[in-house]
């Protein structure tokens, strides 16, 4: 099987190595890649924003299957493109992508689907701004505004504030750039991030993750894109997965291919476990980052068999997912002034030991290895408990070195301390 991924994140890195487990997987390519991909894959440079361009390729270098990784191309059509022209593709359709897309429309769905999630409201006009700030937050008894970007924002769309000011200011810049505000009431309970293999109204999920939004310790500063992930989670009870599979995603699922907008790919579900019990905090339709280090590192069931698998309707044929046992730690590692502008150019050193992914990388004329993003790397550690998979990733990311860079000190640490609890 020839696999081509698109994106050049740390995530598609984690795909593809393992892709590159897998026994029927004899060829791999991605596009556009960055540094650590150029090792284990033959690179494209290709605009992944157009659905034309990605299929040039992939009917060039004889791609058997097309990985779309990122949420921009999936909301664009890429995927659409791909199958339009005969090749399989793991990643939904562009109206199913509206699942992330467009947080009203997940709104709706979720709705029809009978599935919990905060109460929420847009708002598409300034003069209404303050009435509805009103309606949510500590106005209401809330400990917290939630002001979101109704579209795409890369993770950073979401301010989460008991600060009336701040949440209006963001809210308010949201409307000055010509983009409709959420306003939600706000979730009690720890966070979790189920990833989903669907097809149709088939559903597989993976091991649960959680992930860390803010950029500093202790879940202080701006919302991030994500600093660090672990899995699975010790402290989840038994039967939870099984029920948010049943309650929430599978609904979920059917309620698309009843609107003709049946989901093929990755759905990836963040949710809250309130004291009232699993509620949505919102719905990807993508593999997300960083979690997909974490999870992907403990998969022992060949991927590209079950990507394709679900690519070509065979999903629910599939065996039972196989896992190692254990725990994996990703920790991220982000440029000087990230989630700002990021300081770029600079030198990296140490990155290209095992268990280090890409994303924020190129290499230079001269074989130097320079960051070219915000979150320019992952680290992983996987080993047989949660303490001892954190010590293996910190080590690892203690033989990096890049100027001004920063990392969290606390992925997973409370789990690992048992201070996680539902």
């Amino acid at each position: 099987m020839r696999v081509l991924v698109i994106g050049s994140g740390a995530r598609e890195h984690a795909l593809l190595l393992a892709l590159r487990r897998d026994p029927e997987v004899e060829e791999l390519a991605v596009a556009p890649g960055n540094a650590g991909t150029a090792i284990i894959a033959d690179q494209y440079d290709v605009d992944i924003t157009s659905g034309e361009a990605v299929v040039q390729l992939a009917q060039r270098i004889g791609s058997d299957l097309v990985v779309v990784g990122p949420e921009v191309p999936l909301v664009l059509g890429v995927a659409d493109a791909v199958r339009s022209a005969g090749i399989a593709c793991f990643g939904p359709t562009k109206d199913a992508a509206r699942i992330e897309g467009s947080k009203s429309y997940a709104k709706d769905v979720m709705a029809a689907a009978g599935v919990r999630t905060a109460t929420s409201e847009i708002v598409d006009n300034p003069a209404n701004l303050d009435a509805a700030l009103d309606r949510f937050g500590p106005a209401v008894g809330d400990p917290s505004w939630v002001v979101k970007d109704d579209g795409l924002a890369a993770g950073k769309g979401v301010v989460v504030t008991a600060d009336r000011d701040a949440a209006r200011a963001h809210a308010a810049s949201l409307l000055d750039s010509g983009h409709p505000v959420l306003l939600e009431s706000f979730l009690d309970g720890p966070e979790v991030s189920l990833f989903c293999v669907v097809d149709g109204e088939t559903v597989v999920p993976l091991l649960p993750a959680q992930d860390f939004k803010r950029v500093g310790d202790g879940d202080t500063g701006p919302n991030t894109g994500g600093m660090g992930a672990y899995a699975p989670l010790p402290w989840l009870p038994g039967g939870v997965v099984t029920a948010i599979v049943d309650d929430i995603v599978k609904p979920v699922a059917a309620e698309l291919v009843q609107r003709g907008n049946g989901f093929s790919g990755l759905l990836y579900a963040g949710l809250a476990l309130t004291s009232r019990g699993p509620a949505v905090v919102e719905f990807n339709c993508r593999f997300g980052d960083p979690e997909t280090q974490a999870v992907l590192a403990l998969l022992e069931t060949p991927l590209g068999q079950l990507l394709y698998a679900a690519a070509t309707g065979k999903l629910a044929e599939q065996p039972r997912l196989v896992w190692r046992g254990g725990a994996s730690v990703t920790v991220v590692l982000a440029a000087e002034n990230y989630p700002g502008r990021p300081r770029v150019g600079d030198v990296i050193t140490g990155s290209e030991a095992d268990g280090v992914l890409h994303a924020g990388t190129t290499r230079r004329d001269d074989g130097a290895i320079v960051s070219s993003g915000g979150r320019v790397l992952s680290v992983v550690g996987t080993a047989d408990d949660l303490s001892a998979a954190r010590d293996a990733a910190y080590a690892l990311m203690k033989s990096i070195r890049l100027p001004g860079s920063h990392f969290r000190g606390d992925i997973g640490l409370a789990a690992a301390q048992g201070r996680v609890s539902v």
